[in-house]
């Protein structure tokens, strides 16, 4: 057998030398990004603002999420771009959480116009003429004659519905609350699946009505979707539509943030 030389050995290990360099210095790249990416998901206090997916014409759906505790609430306005009071409050929630940081354990997920082409147009549907509200793939949903319901031609066909419920699957929320506006005398705190207790609390600081039902079918709800197939609580705030928008957001803003926080505002009305 021959001799080993040190030329010899070193010829031998010098691949493997640089294999493990390699991988090295790959590690160390790799080590930063990750340690920041984490820091930034773990911040009791972290704000974080993404464009959850695009409507119709384009424009971005926006999602600003507050927090990082395991009890999350997701908030949703302007699902009907004629109410405009839904995403006025919804925008001043944001406004609130970023003065006032939630409590710790909490996580509070806000899309402020889900619906941004009805909202620029102040319409009820989205660009393609689809009621938002009844295309969501719940077991109810149902083909529909054009109108004003109209719940497209299936349940999911519209961009904006996607995105909403991926953001329901992304964020997995224990309450979502959406914000619209009805007629003068039936504004109220509608609620779907396990949110009789939320409804309630609600109620006792907005003094809105606590209902089960609006009286009427609602095939391909968010509601029907979220609260009754999924089990979430789920609220529907009913603003006064003749309302003027501030004041909708001075009525409501201890219940919105009682739901969110759990907890009052110090300094609130």
């Amino acid at each position: 057998m021959p001799r080993a030389t040190p030329q010899s050995i070193l010829a031998l290990s010098a691949p493997l030398l640089l294999e493990v360099l390699v991988l090295f210095l790959a590690g160390c790249r790799s080590a930063r990004p990750a340690e920041s990416v984490s820091a930034t998901a773990l911040a009791p206090n972290a704000v974080q603002q993404t464009t959850i997916g695009r409507s119709v014409e384009d424009r971005p759906i926006e999602m600003i999420r507050f927090g990082s505790g395991p009890h999350v609430i997701l908030v949703i306005g302007g699902i009907h771009g004629s109410e405009a009071g839904g995403f006025y409050v919804a925008e001043r929630l944001v406004e609130q959480l970023r003065a006032t940081p939630i409590p710790a354990g909490r996580t509070v997920a806000v899309i402020p116009r889900a619906n941004p082409d009805g909202c620029a147009r102040h319409v009820r549907a989205n660009a393609h003429g689809v009621d938002i509200n009844r295309n969501f793939p719940a077991a109810n949903w149902a083909k529909s004659r054009r109108g004003s319901y109209y719940g497209g031609l299936a349940a999911l066909s519209e961009p904006e519905t996607v995105a909403l419920t991926q953001a329901i699957e992304q964020t997995n929320p224990e309450l979502i609350i959406s914000l619209h506006s009805i007629e003068a005398g039936r504004h109220c705190n509608n609620f779907d699946g396990p949110a009789a207790d939320v409804a309630a609390e609600l109620a006792a600081r907005n003094h809105y009505p606590v209902t089960r039902t609006m009286g009427y079918a609602t095939p391909g709800s968010l509601g029907s979707y979220a609260g009754v197939d999924r089990h979430i609580a789920t609220i529907t705030l009913e603003l006064p539509r003749t309302l003027p928008d501030a004041q909708a957001w001075s009525q409501n803003r201890q219940a919105l943030w009682f739901a969110v926080a759990g907890e009052d505002l110090a300094n609130g009305p």
